[in-house]
């Protein structure tokens, strides 16, 4: 019994963590009908500049608001430079030059840090355990837990309480209309991927103290942020945050309780499953 709590914990650590990733890449997806391979790209670049930042700072908080910061510029960056020629293309086209952005950013990576997996320390002041529901926890998870929940608000009054959100919204459920009503649409695809790179990055920041930082590490998480997205509705943030939850749940569940073969496939089965029930996820962005 211990063990299932402990292991429900670690799947909703890992489940709002997954939330992070997408959160942003279902906005991307479902507004700017782009399909990003590349957002893992940013979950990496966000954990190795991290690292970088806390060696040159020694303060995790300030490397924590720089590493971000540069993250969403590289994106902002990308957007304008590579993305946004490919906007009118066809979706081939777009996982062609995103998965080109992969192969060159995994190799940059490599060239620049090193293909040694670095690590990140966890906060002085998160370091320790407390005990919950019976069991001894680390206060780090529990941390990315509220840190995440934090964000989902946030992105909840962003986009149902402001001018941007509703455009937002609106560029949802109509792309046409906005751009036929005077909306810079250009700039607002902008906004939205710098917004989405902030939010990998903070995952891959938030993710560094538990794995290793590596070449590499966003394209694994790219594959569940994805199956999250298929099953919440793409375009949906209110989708997002309950498929992450229910996907990073039964993933470290079955993981742990299943057989090995059964425990890898058992989300896409789900996905396969809730696809029949609702082809276009548990809550699309029309909803």
């Amino acid at each position: 019994m211990l063990l299932f709590l402990e292991q429900l914990l670690n799947g909703t650590q890992f489940g709002m963590m997954l939330f992070l990733m997408a959160a942003g890449l279902t906005l991307v997806v479902g507004i700017m009908n782009l399909v990003n391979l590349a957002h893992g790209v940013l979950y990496m670049l966000g954990a190795f500049l991290m690292v970088t930042f806390v060696a040159l700072t020694g303060s995790y908080l300030l490397s924590l608001g720089l590493a971000i910061a540069a993250t969403a510029i590289i994106g902002l960056i990308l957007e304008f430079l590579v993305i946004r020629p490919v906007y009118s293309r066809g979706h081939l086209d777009q996982v062609l030059v995103t998965f080109g952005l992969i192969l060159f950013f995994n190799e940059f990576t490599r060239m620049v840090w090193g293909p040694t997996p670095l690590r990140l320390d966890i906060p002085s002041l998160l370091d320790h355990s407390v005990t919950l529901l019976g069991i001894g926890y680390p206060v780090y998870r529990l941390a990315i837990i509220a840190v995440s929940l934090v964000v989902a608000f946030g992105l909840y009054l962003l986009i149902e309480h402001t001018r941007i959100g509703m455009l937002i919204r609106a560029g949802a459920s109509d792309r046409r209309m906005i751009v036929g009503l005077g909306v810079n649409i250009s700039l607002l695809y902008s906004l939205i991927f710098a917004l989405g790179a902030a939010l990998a990055a903070l995952a891959g920041i938030l993710a560094s103290p538990i794995f290793a930082v590596q070449v590499g590490m966003g394209d694994e998480i790219l594959i569940l942020t994805l199956v999250v997205i298929v099953i919440g509705g793409i375009g949906s943030i209110r989708g997002s945050l309950v498929a992450a939850i229910g996907v990073g749940v039964i993933d470290t569940l079955g993981r742990v309780m299943l057989p090995t073969g059964f425990g890898n496939i058992i989300i896409y089965l789900l996905m396969a499953v809730i696809l029949f029930w609702r082809p276009r996820g548990l809550f699309p962005s029309h909803a």
